[in-house]
């Protein structure tokens, strides 16, 4: 029992909860004591209402809920506080790598104020490093900023849920308020199509039939009554009780308002929401970890060689302290591959674009990748793997059983036998008309009248209504109904000549039945002869029921006949078809003051309303057979369900359905085998953490499970290693959704929460969508890993170059002779031009490389493997170290000493030595990188294999030649660079050296086909 106290406050809002540890109630202000139970459907209505300090006649008089309104708050659900647009901005730069680059900037900074200071007529004029560094962060940041996904708007999403207004009586006047403004206390009116506003207790129901499917996942209208519970039940078991977001789809009902806002069910979901936080994927897990080791890597580099240089030189004045900070400047452009985070998020847009042309619309570009290692797709039951339909499958009648093809509400499909062979009638409506005796040979013809003469019932005894444009009105299974009739007469009959409706009397929980008087409009005599139609449970029905009707005959109906249909009841609900019964009974007059038994007044008028003398019409019917409805499996789900298979995922149903249906279904997905079962969420509870976890390993199917269970089956499944992607398109899938590495909702049938809480959203509502984005994650995840080879084997190139340079510079002439001062081999500024050159456009094109092999024959990645691992580390390790041998070769060509010499260096100064060596290092370095472009498309395969297939990695190649060659040509850029024009000779040597690249590259990769053939 719950305490709820309220009162006005000084700000107009709600007081702060406070709890009663001596009662554990709670406490919200110190005026009028509430006692709220705590599980109201286990409460009397009058127990309810006293709690509340209602009057379930005349509801609250308005002071009353104007107070009330005060105390308690508005009737809507608590937004999340938005992201500032500069937090979002600045997150961009929260990354190892750019810590390090601004590291390095502040160290150029700092160098270039000393070197301005102590040499103001050699220091340039602006620190053009410094500049482009920041720039290239600044771009880097605003491409990220623009592509993130906006922010978190799930809770938000909730509150549009709501119904606009509701009726609620006020001072004993039926009234229409704002949602916002219903309170606890409330007593609000229910009628068909109205949205639920609050949660509340039932205390008056007709007919009622409220839709949860977005709350629980139940796929059926749960039929209402005011009775109270005996035990306590899940969620969607609560039959007297409404739900906030629920739609009433059938009759008419009051209730009391026992919750508003964030105490509703749907505000626990939304708190659920608020709390849960998003983890990393494993693709940002991977390039924080890339970014730490180098990052390390880096700063141990830089100190070694600091070191090495104070041991060898020593530091002898200003000129050498600013020459070593600008080679640790020097190294950590080398190491860096600054434009990473912007490629990576360029790739993964290009991704996110071609998903998005199959139907799959990513909104976290890091969501890609994931995709791809999933090694779990956790689905919802209702409207992801099936059609959100319900759908005639099954007519049983006395002389068999029949199948009706087709799904949902489309009304087209034939009538088949059990083995599948099509059945064709003579459109005989199977005897409601007393029709003479048929062939007894002529079986098809008996079943197809018969089956025909059902589905006629169904459809007359009928609320249901379907639309042209396939829309529909009302409970879907009576929908079904009139979709399998519209099937078998496939438009012969004119709505003129259908039944006219007269009376009815309505289904109630209680009755479990419906029935409806129509009069016949063939029948021209005195308006039509009259026949009562009945449809509802077969077991109650049947207890109505004294014929049956057999070939175009009727005969009293036996003891066999009754058990035999009691085991078609049976042995269809084992099969998880929800069973409705047809019956009739020909009234043989033509007005309804003349039915037998009918109670009259004096003036010859009904008495009584037709309603209430179910006993004078409900008698001695005629049983005409009975269908089978079930919410079918999509038709595609079954294919796209085992090539997840094929590809090591596994497919789990996680649904608030009954365990026979949902068991059901994923027998017929190939989800499940027949031999297995359905866990419930009651079967969960009762669950210790050793056997919940073993359960959540082994299991493949849950039934009736809450929001809670989803998000501990995700829970538990990504602590055993998994990654998991939620499919859903409920409220009820929210929690899981967030939850899950990556959450996927229904675009079509999704609600608006659950598309604010996923990460990608199907705009086809197709399953198969799933797999297809799991095979487009996968090559994505390849072609990541194609461009990090190439991008870190080309900056380990950069680093062995500048690190061999500054250990062998006397060796190789790089220092001048007698000089005590170290001279870097390549210039920062060379260093990043050869990033920017070579890193962006092939490292771009790469992430558009087509696939060589079959990425879905391989299991998914599983997240202990590193994107980049040890035989990645090996290939650019060696890779890097053949790079940086032919760049140093090609340097020392144009310097003193050394192994080679070219004569065309002889008798040039040492600045001059310096400048052309730098300048062939320098595009040596360039083309062995655009070598390596072709080499890294493929850590085992030939460049050569396909070597054309990438047009965008030619044009990147292109480009960056064009781009080096006016670098080396423009007078203007040979002073920024530091570089001089260089002759054809000199062309073939940088060519040549840097061909070695690739050469080396294939050799080595022919190594390591030939030690795998011999391991297999």
């Amino acid at each position: 029992m719950t305490r709820i106290m309220t009162t006005e406050t000084t700000t107009g809002g709600p007081t702060p909860d406070e709890t009663d540890t001596t009662t554990g109630t709670k406490t919200v202000g110190a005026e009028a004591d509430f006692h709220v139970p705590d599980d109201p459907s286990l409460a009397a209505v009058d127990d309810v209402a006293a709690a509340l300090h209602t009057d379930i006649e005349r509801g609250l008089d308005a002071d009353e809920a104007s107070r009330r309104l005060t105390a308690f708050g508005p009737n809507q659900l608590a937004g999340a506080p938005p992201v500032p647009k500069w937090k979002k901005f600045l997150a961009q730069f929260n990354d190892p790598l750019v810590y390090l680059l601004l590291a390095a900037t502040a160290i150029s900074l700092v160098a270039w104020f000393i070197e301005r200071a102590s040499n103001p007529a050699e220091a340039e004029k602006l620190p053009f490093d410094c500049i482009v560094i920041v720039l290239i962060l600044i771009v880097n940041a605003v491409l990220g900023y623009a592509q993130e996904a906006k922010a978190e708007q799930a809770v938000a999403a909730l509150s549009r849920m709501a119904a606009a207004h509701a009726t609620v009586l006020r001072d004993g006047v039926a009234v229409s308020v704002p949602t916002s403004e219903v309170v606890p206390g409330d007593v609000v009116l229910l009628a068909e199509g109205d949205t639920v506003a609050a949660d509340g207790r039932l205390f008056s129901a007709a007919a009622l039939h409220v839709a949860e499917a977005s709350l629980t996942g139940e796929s059926v209208p749960v039929t209402k009554n005011a009775g109270m519970l005996a035990t306590a039940v899940a969620l969607g078991d609560r039959t007297n009780m409404v739900f906030n977001g629920t739609s009433v789809t059938q009759g008419t009902g009051r209730f009391i308002v026992t919750a508003t806002g964030m105490n509703t069910q749907v505000g626990k979901i939304a708190g659920m929401l608020s709390e849960q936080k998003e983890e990393p994927t494993p693709l940002q897990k991977e390039i924080a970890f890339v970014s730490k080791v180098l990052g390390l890597a880096v700063c141990a580099i830089a100190v070694l060689v600091l070191v090495l240089l104070a041991v060898v030189y020593g530091f002898n004045s200003t000129q050498d302290i600013i020459e070593s900070l600008l080679l640790a400047v020097s190294l950590a452009v080398a190491a860096v591959p600054e434009g990473l985070a912007a490629i990576l998020t360029v790739v993964l847009a290009l991704g996110v674009q071609r998903m998005a042309r199959h139907h799959a619309i990513v909104k976290k570009l890091s969501s890609v990748e994931t995709l791809g290692s999933a090694s779990v797709i956790c689905s919802d039951k209702t409207g992801t793997l099936t059609r959100n339909e319900m759908t005639v499958q099954r007519v049983v009648t006395a002389s068999g059983e029949v199948l009706l093809t087709g799904t949902g509400y489309e009304p087209v499909g034939e009538m088949t036998d059990v083995d599948g062979r099509v059945i064709a009638g003579d459109g005989s409506d199977g005897g409601t008309d007393g029709g003479a005796t048929r062939d007894a040979d002529d079986g098809d013809a008996v079943r197809f009248g018969e089956a025909a003469a059902v589905l006629r019932i169904g459809a007359v005894a009928n609320d249901g209504q379907l639309n042209d444009d396939g829309s529909i009105v009302g409970d879907p299974t009576e929908v079904a109904l009139i979709v399998g009739d519209r099937k078998i007469r496939r438009g012969e009959e004119k709505d003129s000549e259908s039944p006219v409706r007269v009376a009815e009397i309505p289904f109630t929980s209680d009755r479990k039945r419906m029935t409806v008087i129509a009069a016949d409009a063939t029948d021209a005599t005195n308006g039509g002869r009259l026949t009562a139609y009945a449809k509802g449970a077969p077991d109650v029905l049947l207890s109505y029921c004294s014929r049956i009707a057999v070939g175009g005959a009727v005969r009293p109906l036996t003891d066999d006949d009754r058990r035999r249909i009691l085991a078609d009841v049976e042995r269809l609900s084992g099969e998880a078809y929800r069973t409705l019964g047809s019956a009739y009974r020909p009234l043989e007059v033509d007005s309804l003051t003349a039915i037998d038994g009918i109670r009259l007044d004096d003036s010859g008028a009904l008495a009584v309303d037709i309603a209430d003398q179910a006993d004078v019409i409900e008698h001695d019917m005629i049983w005409a057979g009975m269908v089978g409805i079930i919410d079918p499996p999509r038709t595609e789900v079954r294919d796209a369900v085992a090539e997840a298979h094929a590809a090591g995922v596994r497919t789990v149903m996680i649904t608030g359905d009954h365990p026979l249906t949902a068991a059901r279904i994923a027998k017929d997905l190939g989800i499940i085998d027949e031999s297995g079962t359905a866990l419930t969420g009651d079967e969960l509870d009762r669950l210790g953490p050793e056997d919940f976890d073993k359960a959540v390993r082994d299991v493949s199917v849950y039934a009736r499970v809450a929001p809670e269970h989803k998000m501990k089956i995700v829970d538990a499944l990504q602590s055993q290693g998994e990654i998991v992607a939620m499919t859903g398109d409920g409220v009820n899938d929210a929690p899981a959704v967030k939850s899950a590495d990556i959450g996927v909702a229904m675009g079509i049938t999704g609600t608006e929460v659950t598309k604010e809480s996923a990460k990608m959203i199907l705009t086809d509502d197709n399953f198969a969508t799933i797999v297809a984005a799991v095979r487009e994650g996968r090559s994505i995840f390849d072609n990541i890993r194609k461009f990090l080879r190439y991008l870190l084997s080309s900056n380990m190139g950069e680093v062995l170059t500048v690190f061999g340079g500054v250990l062998l510079a006397g060796f190789l002439g790089i220092s001048e002779p007698g000089a005590e001062s170290v001279t870097v081999p390549l210039l920062a500024v060379q260093l990043l031009w050869i990033n920017l050159l070579t890193d962006a456009a092939p490292a771009m094109a790469m992430g558009v490389d087509p696939s060589i092999e079959n990425v879905m024959n391989r299991r998914p990645r599983k997240p202990g493997d590193r994107v980049i691992d040890a035989r990645m580390w090996s290939d650019v390790i060696v890779v890097g170290l053949l790079m940086a041998a032919v760049t140093l070769v090609g340097m020392d060509l144009y310097l003193p000493g050394g192994l080679l010499t070219d004569d065309s260096a002889m008798g040039a100064t040492h600045d001059e030595q310096i400048v052309m060596a730098r300048t062939m290092g320098f595009t040596i370095l360039v083309f062995a990188q655009l070598f390596n472009a072709l080499a890294a498309r493929s850590a085992t395969q030939s460049a050569f294999r396909g070597m054309f297939a990438n047009k965008w990695l030619w044009g990147a190649i292109a480009l960056s030649v064009a781009l080096q060659l006016v670098v080396i040509y423009v007078p203007a850029l040979n002073v920024a660079f530091g570089t001089t024009p260089l002759d054809p000779h000199q062309w073939l040597e940088c060519l040549g050296l840097a061909a070695f690249v690739l050469v080396g590259s294939e050799l080595y990769k022919l190594v390591l086909r030939t030690v795998s053939k011999r391991h297999v």
